[in-house]
């Protein structure tokens, strides 16, 4: 049996999300004691050294394109999915992709590619809080699957460049990065970009008080996360 396909069924919960109101807008700038990418790479790089370094040149290009004021691009993410392969060329897939030994589809239509490049434009839009637009770009990634592999890694270095380029830092992501999200599951996505501004927020905590400012440890619009 042919599983469903995964990508209509995220385009149409996509639409279902309250993006703009599942959050309130984060206190920028955010920034963190350490880099919870960086971290969360070493600590999960099992897979060898060669990965790593290709995740790390990666990151340290996101780095370098937030600061120069760079949009998300396809052309971009294509750039980044190339470096963390180690391939030569990195185009959008041309046939239907599948995950989680076959149980998840990702079908391939006339219009997937330039849906896929619009929904990347949307991480600017500022009416929608900055978590909320990471959180969403990152399940983009997930959902439309655009490359034959290294989807997920991505995917991650997506959230980190829709924040950093907000002024947004988290010192923790493996919370974001390791569970499994499903297509189908609107609550499930609202919940990411209430985690990732939960993460935010601690994360704006930890550095005020590590800084000596702990009447300023909560602002208006945080909640813990613990």
């Amino acid at each position: 049996m042919t599983p469903p396909d995964h990508l209509t069924v995220w385009q149409l919960v996509r639409e279902q999300v309250p993006w703009r109101d599942v959050a309130p807008s984060p206190q920028a700038p955010v920034s963190a004691l350490r880099d919870g990418f960086l971290c969360f790479a070493h600590a999960t790089a099992g897979r060898g050294p060669q990965r790593l370094s290709r995740l790390l040149t990666a990151y340290a290009d996101v780095r370098r394109e937030v600061a120069a004021g760079a949009d998300l691009t396809p052309a971009l993410l294509a750039r980044w999915n190339r470096v963390i392969r180690g391939v030569p060329v990195a185009v959008f897939r041309r046939t239907p992709a599948y995950a989680r030994n076959g149980r998840e589809r990702y079908g391939l239509h006339a219009d997937t590619e330039h849906r896929f490049a619009s929904c990347l434009a949307e991480a600017a839009d500022q009416r929608t809080p900055v978590t909320a637009r990471a959180a969403r770009a990152y399940l983009d990634v997930a959902f439309f699957h655009p490359y034959d592999d290294g989807n997920a890694r991505l995917a991650g270095l997506v959230l980190q460049f829709v924040l950093l380029r907000e002024s947004v830092e988290l010192d923790e992501v493996a919370p974001i990065l390791t569970a499994v999200r499903r297509a189908d599951d609107a609550g499930g996505a609202a919940d990411l970009a209430r985690l990732v501004h939960g993460i935010a927020g601690a994360t704006r905590r930890r550095w005020l008080r590590a800084n000596g400012h702990p009447s300023s440890c909560r602002g208006a619009g945080w909640h813990d996360h613990r």
